[in-house]
């Protein structure tokens, strides 16, 4: 690995002046590393972090990935990170026409990171630094307690899903003048709405109220003093919730394992807590990622495109970009392609806008002609993108924006699976055009781990209950991840979930297996409620009801 030549490196700087001028913002400080297919290899397990911990399945995937290569040679065009400075990998056989392409598309993702409030938390510090600092720690526990260290970095991975990411997005800092106290929280967001039905227009006079009696020092005091006159009642709900938030203020399973566990409390455990916290925060860090994928990668691809098609140092070479940016950005029929999906919709959305077309009164137009040649020419689709950019994540970008002008401009569909049962073969079709569909797909391929609830029994026991949406959780990894909180926790591991019926399922199947024109797919599933205990490494499942 080695930093790119000081001719690769003006191309470089060449497009951060162009993408500069485009609008978009970033730090000029980068990195660029030329890198060979092992180097990518090695450094995949890691999420592309030479400085992250080691873990023993990092080697596994390191030789499945040369297994991989043997069979399927293949040459990533890029991999950027978000660190301070921006590091950013390259292949060495790149031609400059290309690498003008990647860079454009590389100092995009960098904008993305640097700009998208899901990624705020990250921009308080360099991360391959603090990673550098966590694996030397990792590396003294290790050599320290031998298998044990292991154990505890093992079973703090297994949960590393279950991380209060969106509490952590969302935490005030210290002397933020715009914050509200709890009291204040408390007041606004649940006693007046929820136990004194107050009215809007009400609501509305109250906290004008409260922001003109609390701009002195002491205001805020004096107002709830002068509050507990008009509802005595207040001071003691407010107590009673606070202690109920308390005990379930998030959903962060593993920062409450840290904290309450009893066997890691004891002084001789107390090392267990700072794996589990290296293992948390890289998982913190690595969440922003996992949900703006779609975006990010849209982002990138819409402004490559943008910038290279007005380079001039391309001239000769559109055939070949052309060629290259089709296989990046083509629709799948089978499978979503994060890619195609994320730069068609930036590109839709601001054409929509710079024609009005997101506006309330066009939203109202029923008439297909008439919805077609609308056009107020507003113009301002680039800010609007970049707004979107900056506050939206997946979730939010995709359910906001995919309608069913998208989907039929772009000829998106939902593709359905069956069985011919004569020609004994899996068959694809078109399920549905409808945008509500389409979008239902999309959002159902997103990163959504599993919601757990969490209590302490009256036993000591830790009780999860897993708050079902319609998905099992996965069989296979629910013994393993029980016996590691079981670990972690010290006590008896209690687990509620809902798993599919078979019996009753089986029973179905055999009632439709005489019918035409019934696909078996198509059959809702039928659930039971599942408890699984473990104690001493002992798991014991049972049926408790429908």
């Amino acid at each position: 690995m080695q930093l790119i030549n000081q001719h690769t490196k003006k191309i470089m700087e060449g497009c951060k002046e162009r993408a500069l001028d485009a609008g978009l913002k970033f730090d000029k400080e980068t990195l660029e590393y030329i890198v060979t297919n092992t180097d990518m290899l090695e450094l995949s397990p890691k999420n592309m972090i030479p400085t992250l911990y080691d873990y023993w399945l990092q080697d596994i995937q390191v030789l499945r990935g040369k297994g991989e290569y043997e069979v399927f040679p293949h040459n990533p065009y890029e991999t950027v990170i978000n660190t301070r400075p921006a590091i950013s990998f390259y292949n060495d056989n790149n031609p400059d026409w290309l690498n003008v392409m990647i860079f454009y598309h590389v100092i995009a993702h960098i904008d993305f990171f640097q700009n998208n409030k899901f990624f705020e938390r990250t921009w308080e510090y360099d991360f391959k630094e603090k990673a550098l600092t966590e694996k030397r720690i990792m590396a003294k526990l290790r050599a320290k307690y031998g298998r044990e260290a292991d154990y505890a970095m093992e079973f703090s991975r297994g949960i590393d899903n279950l991380v209060g990411y969106f509490d952590d997005v969302n935490n005030t800092e210290q002397g933020d003048l715009f914050a509200l106290s709890d009291r204040a929280d408390y007041y606004f967001n649940k006693f007046l709405p929820e136990v004194k039905k107050t009215g809007q227009k009400d609501f509305l006079k109250i906290i004008e109220k409260f922001n003109q009696e609390t701009e002195s020092k002491d205001g805020e005091k004096k107002y709830f003093k002068e509050l507990e006159k008009i509802h005595p009642e207040f001071e003691d709900l407010f107590r009673k919730y606070k202690a109920g938030k308390e005990k379930t203020k998030n959903n962060d399973l593993m920062q409450f394992i840290a904290q309450e566990s009893k066997k890691l409390n004891d002084p001789k455990n107390v090392w267990i807590k700072t794996v589990m916290g290296i293992v948390r925060d890289t998982s913190l860090y690595f969440s922003p990622q996992i949900r703006t994928k779609t975006m990010n990668e849209g982002w990138a691809s819409y402004w490559h495109e943008k910038l290279f098609m007005n380079d001039d140092r391309i001239h000769g070479h559109e055939v070949a970009f052309a060629r290259i940016n089709a296989k990046v950005t083509s629709i799948s029929k089978v499978g979503l392609n994060p890619y195609a999906i994320g730069w068609r919709l930036f590109m839709f959305i601001e054409e929509m806008q710079n024609k009005g077309k997101m506006s309330y009164k066009f939203k109202r137009i029923q008439d297909f002609e008439l919805r077609k040649a609308f056009d107020s020419k507003s113009g301002n689709g680039r800010d609007f993108i970049f707004n979107v950019r900056e506050n939206y994540c997946d979730f939010t970008f995709l359910n906001s924006f995919i309608n069913q002008d998208f989907v039929d401009k772009y000829n998106l569909m939902v593709v359905g699976q069956r069985i011919n049962q004569q020609k004994n073969v899996k068959e694809y079709y078109v399920k549905s055009r409808k945008a509500a569909d389409y979008k239902h797909m999309i959002l159902e391929s997103l990163y959504h781990p599993p919601s757990i609830k969490f209590e302490v029994g009256d036993n000591g026991e830790l009780i999860l209950q897993h708050v079902f949406e319609g998905k099992e959780l996965y069989r296979d990894f629910i013994s393993n991840t029980l016996t590691g909180i079981e670990f972690l926790w010290g006590e008896k591991v209690i687990l509620h979930t809902r798993e599919v019926d078979w019996e009753k399922m089986q029973r179905k199947y055999q009632e439709i297996a005489r019918k035409d024109n019934i696909n078996p797919a198509d059959i809702e599933p039928v659930y039971e409620k599942i408890r699984y205990t473990v104690k001493d490494k002992k798991i014991v499942r049972e049926k408790i009801g429908t």
